[in-house]
This record gives structure tokens, sequence and C-alpha cells, in this order.
């Protein structure tokens, strides 16, 4: 019985320096802020995002990457024994998946550094740090600095009228030669170009005689080019 009494006073020993450490209500805080911060990130994501494409699925791992990195932060802050271990065991995971735009690899560090912020509970830098950012990211997307549109012009034509295709593309000041293919049938090249303004290359090359076609390709990704 009196081991039994020693064991059972060992055990609630352990539970109250546990939570002298770390209580409940710290981690319901932590993990609601984690929450709301989360949200914000995503729903920044969501009116920021300028691809293709928008998935939900990224967006809902940016809350949970805050969500998931908070505890992590709060369980290594109140034991260094524990923090050793634990910066060991995250040195060796590695991550395969593609990260295709990298502005979403900007918005993973984000979402971890909220994390990193509100496990150490600092509340008021995280509310602040994610107010700035998210600021600077909205007027970023609205003033966004427009490139010029880089295509792919394919033409193909009869060898003799060259020259008349040259004098065309000689009105643009970006291009580049990619490829010419010369068969029996005519030749075929490939310019790169940069256009600034609609431009309709296209149909001044058909209004060319001896051209048969001529195809116009966009290299660029996002949609709002």
């Amino acid at each position: 019985m009196r081991d039994i009494i020693n064991s059972d006073a060992g055990v609630l020993n352990w539970f109250s320096q546990q939570f002298a450490l770390l209580t409940p209500l710290k981690m319901v805080i932590a993990l609601g802020m984690g929450l709301l911060v989360g949200l914000v990130i995503a729903l920044v994501y969501r009116k920021a995002f300028r691809g293709v494409l928008f998935s939900a699925n990224f967006a809902n791992t940016l809350i949970m990457l805050t969500m998931i990195t908070t505890p992590v932060v709060m369980c290594i802050k109140s034991n260094i024994s524990l923090s050793m271990g634990m910066v060991g065991a995250l040195s060796i995971v590695r991550f395969r998946t593609a990260v295709k735009d990298p502005m979403d690899t900007a918005y993973m560090f984000w979402a971890l550094t909220m994390g990193i912020l509100l496990g150490a509970e600092l509340y008021l830098i995280a509310l602040v740090v994610v107010v700035g950012i998210s600021v600077a990211i909205l007027l970023l997307s609205f003033f966004r600095m427009k490139a010029p549109n880089a295509y792919l012009l394919v033409v193909h034509y009869d060898e003799e009228v060259e020259p008349d295709i040259e004098a065309t593309l000689a009105r643009l000041r970006n291009r580049r030669l990619r490829s010419k293919t010369v068969t029996r049938g005519g030749a075929e090249i490939t310019v790169e170009l940069q256009l600034n303004e609609r431009y309709d290359i296209v149909n001044r090359m058909l209004d060319i005689e001896g051209v048969h076609n001529a195809t116009l390709i966009a290299c660029q990704n996002e949609a709002g080019n």
C-alpha cells in the first residue's frame, strides 16, 4: 500500500510540474490565437492570389501550420531537453512536395513564423506582425509590377518571303530567334517576343503572301498578365 501511495504521489507530482509549466488555459488561448492568425493568413492568400487555379487545400494547410507550430514551440520553451530532441528530430525531415509558386513558400514561412511567435506567447507582437504583413501583401497585389508579356511566335512560310517576315519583326524591339527549320515544304521559325501592349502580330504575319500559318503562344503562367 505504501508503494502504491508513493507511486500515486509521484504521478501527481509529475502532473503538477507539467501543468505548472504549461497550463491548459495557456494551450487553449495559444491554439485559439493560432486559429485566428491562420485564418487571416488564409484569407490574405485567397485575396492576393493571382494564379490560374486556387487551392483550398493549401489555404487550409496554412491554418494547420500555424496551429501545429504553436504548441510545438510552447513545449520546446518549457523543456530544454525536449527542445534538443525536437531539433534533432526535425533535422531529418524532408519535404518532397514541389512548390510551384515562390509566393507559396513565403506564405508557408509566414505561417511558421506566426506559430513561433504565438508559441512564445508574444501575442501582441504576433498581431502587429500579421497585420503589417497582410497590409504589405495586399498593397503589393494591388500595385503589382507588370513585366512585359513573353510569347513564342511560330511561323510556317515559304523561304522567298523571309525578308518580309524579318521586316515585320524588325518593328518589335525585344525579339530573339529560338529555332529555324527548313524543309522541302517550306520553313518554320520560332521567335521569342516581349509585348508590352496588344499587338496583332499574327494577323500581320498572315497578311504576308507566302505565310501558311502563324501561332502566338504565351510563356507566362500568371492569369493576371
